[in-house]
């Protein structure tokens, strides 16, 4: 083989090479990972708190559970790579098209387990406890519990919750009741937003998709939504009032109302909601929404704490 041809060789590797690990980057759907920013929850509403080795322990429990819920998505993503080859947008992720080799994406999820998992030992153990019963609470979600209707939608919201605890753990803060059932409650608001994005789309097709769907209707989700955003508004309300914390929070309600109010009009006029994070990242008003919140939130807590 003459020189030439062995740069070409070399240079068509290094793209295959490139090319794979773009794809295993995306496998771990990073904009997804605006869920995680729950962990800094912890640090939010304990300012007194917030000095330098708590924000370094939180962001680094970030990350971990950011690759950890990553290989959540791996898992998931190679159990519907056959399903997800009939959904309009999901046929375009990385297994389901065939650009990516689905066993290829399982030892890289396997490694990146097994050392979020390690490196989370030496951060703290309870923390590290939360993240495994996170990822084993998705593995069964991705195996079975997602084909259980109601069942479905309270895993989900669960994953959050632990979001919560874990980001308390980390820097030894502990979360009052009402905030862990605000945390719970709002989201199962997202989570049955998304079933009903998801129902709605599909129409007569659902159960090619998600089998789960054909055991929920549009009215019942608008019944379970509607009993879910007004129990979410009480309890940050009570929130607001019983945490412990200076009784001025209670100036951001008017921040989650509005917030709730815009996801729901978002859910029934602009049939969206199939994708909260991108809601979150592409809808003006909820996003300024969300940064006067944790402005204001730092203000009052800086001033009367």
């Amino acid at each position: 083989m003459s020189f030439k041809s062995k740069e070409i060789v070399a240079g068509q590797f290094a793209d295959t090479r490139a090319n794979t690990i773009q794809l295993l980057i995306r496998q771990l759907r990073p904009k997804q990972w605006t869920k995680n920013l729950l962990l800094f929850a912890a640090l939010l509403f304990s300012f007194q708190h917030m000095n330098a080795e708590n924000i370094v322990k939180s962001t680094i429990a970030f990350i971990l559970f950011c690759f950890v819920s990553g290989t959540v998505y791996i898992m998931n993503d190679y159990v519907d790579r056959e399903a997800d080859r009939h959904h309009e947008t999901k046929r375009f992720r990385p297994m389901a098209s065939g650009q990516l080799n689905p066993q290829l994406a399982l030892m890289f999820g396997g490694t990146l387990l097994v050392g979020s998992l390690l490196l989370s030992l030496f951060l703290e153990p309870l923390f590290s406890v939360v993240l495994f019963i996170y990822f084993i609470i998705n593995m069964l979600y991705s195996l079975v519990l997602k084909h259980v209707v109601i069942i479905d939608i309270m895993l989900i919201a669960a994953g959050f919750v632990l979001r919560a605890l874990a980001g308390g753990l980390v820097i030894n803060v502990p979360f009052t009741p009402w905030f862990l059932l605000c945390t719970m409650l709002l989201s199962l608001f997202l989570a049955i937003g998304k079933r009903r994005h998801e129902l709605i789309l599909m129409d007569t097709n659902s159960e090619a998709h998600r089998k789960v769907l054909s055991q929920y209707s549009v009215a019942l989700l608008d019944q379970l939504i509607g009993i879910v955003a007004a129990s979410t508004i009480i309890c940050y309300s009570l929130f607001t009032f019983t945490s412990g914390r200076t009784i001025h929070l209670m100036w951001t309600i008017p921040f989650v109302v509005y917030g709730i109010f815009r996801y729901l009009y978002l859910i029934h006029m602009e049939q969206k909601g199939g994708a909260p994070d991108r809601v979150l990242l592409e809808d003006k008003p909820i996003m300024i929404t969300v940064i006067l919140y944790v402005i204001v939130s730092v203000i009052i807590m800086a001033v009367f704490e």
